[in-house]
């Protein structure tokens, strides 16, 4: 079955189900993408608090006093990134004063949980912005991490789906019982990692990891897609043709507030492109040689699958981690499986305690042995570069050492809601999908395998 260019390009390459997919579209609006964060307590940040559940206490916060205020963000049609930042600014901290456990998706309504240092119950509920709600509910000991996330709950709407009702369960029910062989879905990373309609961080993070920032520069800025709203596109053309950084300082719109950052200091000092990324926050320098890897990782599990070899089970030379009682993956307990420990292991997999994993290859992570190491050196040599590459000493705060990510994701609680049709066009369907998935993994890495999407933008991704 055909991938669509747009996935090959960011390294998924197939599909781990043959069943047919029932196409249709999902964000036809946002509250059909509804995003609840989950910690490892089993608090859930929800977009529509029950009765009471503000007041709830969590993750062992006190009524003692502490600097880290616990609240929840929920947020309708914003970035995290640009979220956080415009809360940071209303209470007058620093963005590096709220903390949060993981971005979540801009197109959808979401829910997560934050803490903002030395902030007052008071000051946050004095918050006042459009399509945010910001709630206090706690203190916490310590700032909020990835550390505390066990994943994310899902609620997506499938719209515009051109199949009766009898068909659409039928194919979804194929699939699901086709990713329930394997264990999971395939955890590739999605989309929004890599941006759908400029999927660009992958390629600024290739260059930064090959030590070319004036190409990871200029790529960030001036790389237009046509799928990108036509001012930035314009402004990026324009700046990609006269490279007068000044010009496209003053033309650049101001929702690229990025970019702008960069432009303001390619302005006072033209050469300097590595000062240029250090206009941007911390945590999006890191992303772009992530987006990299996880480019790579994409490539990797794709070659695996297309070559036959098994994800829920272990080949001789593969890495395997061990499982915690949360269900999450815990990468230090790691072991390379040899051909004495085979059979061991895979007893383990199949037991629920062990799971494949493949790395995010780094300047202390190297690729698999065997058959999986094989397939990664390639991918290496074909984008010609090295592990010890991601150490990046001009940039040191972007270099990555590198880690384990397991091959599947498991899919917890799914469930279907039976297809209604449209008043105004009874042709077409639409139907709900339920279900979580543990942190780092992608809500588009199942729907992709339900709905098989020849066009990604029209279909929402």
């Amino acid at each position: 079955m055909q991938v669509p260019k747009l996935e090959q390009d960011i390294g998924i390459e197939v599909y781990a189900t043959s069943a047919a997919g029932i196409g249709g579209v999902i964000r036809e609006s946002v509250e059909g993408f509804v995003v609840e964060e989950i910690l490892v307590d089993g608090s859930k940040a929800e977009t529509s608090p029950s009765e009471g559940s503000v007041d709830r206490q969590v993750l062992g916060s006190s009524q003692v006093r502490s600097p880290h205020l616990l609240c929840v963000l929920v947020k309708r049609n914003w970035d995290t990134l640009m979220a956080v930042r415009n809360v940071a600014e209303r209470l007058g901290v620093g963005v590096n004063c709220v903390h949060f456990a993981g971005l979540k998706d801009a197109k959808a309504i979401t829910a997560q949980h934050v803490t903002i240092d030395e902030a007052s119950v008071e000051d946050v509920r004095k918050v006042n912005l459009t399509d945010i709600d910001l709630r206090p509910v706690g203190y916490l000991r310590r700032p909020l991490s990835s550390y505390f996330l066990l994943g994310n709950s899902f609620r997506v709407t499938i719209s515009q789906i051109g199949h009766d009702k009898a068909t659409i369960r039928k194919h979804i029910s194929e699939t699901i019982g086709q990713l329930g062989d394997l264990g999971g879905a395939p955890n590739f990373y999605g989309h929004q990692r890599f941006g759908t309609s400029r999927p660009i961080t992958h390629l600024v993070g290739k260059a930064l990891v090959k030590g070319d920032f004036e190409k990871a520069a200029m790529l960030f800025l001036a790389q237009p897609f046509p799928d990108e709203h036509p001012e930035s596109r314009h402004a990026r053309e324009r700046l990609r043709k006269t490279r007068d950084f000044r010009k496209a300082s003053e033309e650049f719109p101001r929702q690229l507030r990025y970019e702008r950052a960069m432009l303001r200091r390619l302005v006072e000092k033209p050469d300097d492109f590595v000062g240029a990324f250090r206009m941007l926050p911390a945590r999006l320098r890191r992303l772009f040689p992530q987006a990299f890897q996880s480019y790579l990782f994409n490539k990797s599990l794709s070659k695996r699958i297309v070559d036959g070899l098994p994800l829920n089970r272990a080949e001789a030379g593969d890495y395997v981690v061990g499982v915690e009682h949360s269900g999450l993956p815990a990468a230090g307990m790691f072991k390379v499986t040899t051909t004495e420990n085979l059979s061991e292991t895979n007893n383990a997999m199949q037991a629920g305690k062990m799971r494949l994993a493949l790395p995010l290859v780094g300047y202390k992570r190297h690729p698999s042995k065997g058959a999986q190491g094989n397939i990664v050196w390639k991918i290496l040599e074909a984008e010609t570069v090295k592990p010890e590459d991601f150490k990046i000493s001009a940039l040191p705060e972007a270099s990555s050492k590198g880690e384990l990510r397991t091959a599947i994701t498991p899919i917890n609680g799914l469930a279907l809601e039976e297809a209604s049709a449209y008043v105004n066009d009874p042709s077409k369907h639409k139907t709900t999908l339920s279900f979580m998935l543990l942190r780092g993994s992608y809500a588009t890495a199942v729907l992709r395998e339900m709905m098989k999407p020849q066009n990604l933008i029209q279909a929402g991704f």
